[in-house]
């Protein structure tokens, strides 16, 4: 899900690294914003988020370079619906995720571990199984930190208290470009990271004043909270109030 921000979480990156492709799929709307960047490393023999099962998309990708692994940032459906498909096009390479379940002829992705020069770091939060992808001089970051916009913590899933110390994480990224699973590329990790912690702990601020106003339910906060997004997207918001209201009861 994506909600408006006061300002940008950071510049965007005028030009991307010579060394990444963007293969943008056919998927836009609201929760996708222009669509699911699929991005093809060909010197890395990686390609991270396939998106959606859609055969023209997935024939892009599989002629933007040699790819020996899929690597998958979360398991939400925009991201991995095509990885099984993609796989097989590319005669069975390994799709690997965090979550064991998404994984094909390879195992689960450990914080901390390199493939073929790609680390991998664990940042929890808007799904218990988001990674974030540091290769060269770049970090790709699935929905946890998207280019436009901010994200939901897609509760029961998602956990606050994970997102914001996986944010503390990233922001130690200083002047990483984000190459992110939505939108235009940032120039600077750290910064929007640092953004969306402020922006999530002045959201918490407004969940806690509402629930002290008498809200008393997840759906009567969003109404409260998120008067200034599109109705259409309270129920995904109301994931987001759920995470907050759960963050905020914990002893």
């Amino acid at each position: 899900m994506v909600t408006p921000l006061s300002a940008p979480p950071s510049v965007p990156l005028d030009v991307l690294p010579a060394w990444v492709t963007l293969v943008r799929a056919p998927n836009p709307g609201p929760m996708t914003l222009d669509g699911t960047n699929t991005w093809v490393l060909p010197e890395h023999h990686v390609v991270i988020d396939p998106g959606p099962d859609d055969a023209a998309h997935l024939e892009r990708v599989a002629g933007s370079g040699p790819i020996a692994t899929i690597l998958l940032t979360h398991g939400h459906l925009d991201h991995v619906e095509g990885a099984p498909r993609l796989s097989e096009m590319l005669g069975g390479v390994p799709v690997r995720a965090a979550d064991p379940a998404l994984c094909r002829n390879g195992g689960p992705l450990r914080h901390d571990e390199e493939i073929d020069g790609v680390r991998v770091l664990a940042v929890p939060g808007h799904t218990a199984d988001s990674v974030a992808l540091l290769a060269r001089d770049a970090v790709f970051t699935g929905d946890t930190i998207l280019g436009r916009g901010t994200t939901v913590v897609a509760w029961p899933d998602g956990d606050l208290g994970d997102y914001l110390a996986s944010l503390r994480l990233l922001a130690s990224l200083d002047g990483v470009p984000v190459l992110p699973g939505h939108g235009p590329a940032l120039a600077d990790c750290a910064a929007a990271a640092r953004h969306y912690r402020q922006h999530r702990l002045a959201r918490l601020e407004q969940v806690r004043a509402a629930r002290d106003a008498g809200a008393d339910t997840p759906m009567d906060v969003v109404r409260i909270v998120y008067a200034d997004v599109d109705p259409a997207l309270w129920p995904a918001a109301e994931w987001s109030v759920r995470a907050q209201l759960a963050y905020l009861d914990r002893p």
